[in-house]
């Protein structure tokens, strides 16, 4: 879909100290750390805490594409299964910029960069 690459994960119940109560009830499985790269971007990400339902509101995650073809890939794989909020177009800061919410409700900015003058 992105192109990422897991580079490390680890979930709560590989925590040594997962004996001593530090996992919540049904947190063995949650991911504590993880690290993914996307193109030459490093994203690192945890399931918190473990507790309640995940609600992704109030923030928005950017990716820049090198090209508009590149972002209009992303978008579209961004948005399989998802809502987009802002369709792909020029901007007078990009070649091509749109928003869009993923099948999880996570809004991406999609960005391409612009040409060098």
């Amino acid at each position: 879909m992105l192109g990422a690459e897991v580079q490390m994960k680890m979930r709560f119940g590989d925590n040594p100290d997962g004996a001593a109560g530090m996992i919540p009830p049904g947190g063995a499985d949650k991911i504590m750390h993880a690290s993914l790269r996307i193109g030459d971007t490093t994203v690192m990400a945890s399931d918190g805490m473990c507790s309640g339902a995940a609600s992704f509101q109030g923030f928005g995650l950017s990716i820049a594409a090198k090209s508009a073809a590149q972002a209009a890939s992303l978008f579209a794989a961004l948005g399989e299964g998802g809502q987009v909020r802002m369709p792909l177009c020029p901007t007078f800061f990009s070649p091509s910029f749109g928003m869009v919410a993923d099948r999880f409700g996570v809004v991406w900015m999609v960005i391409a960069e612009s040409p060098s003058a």
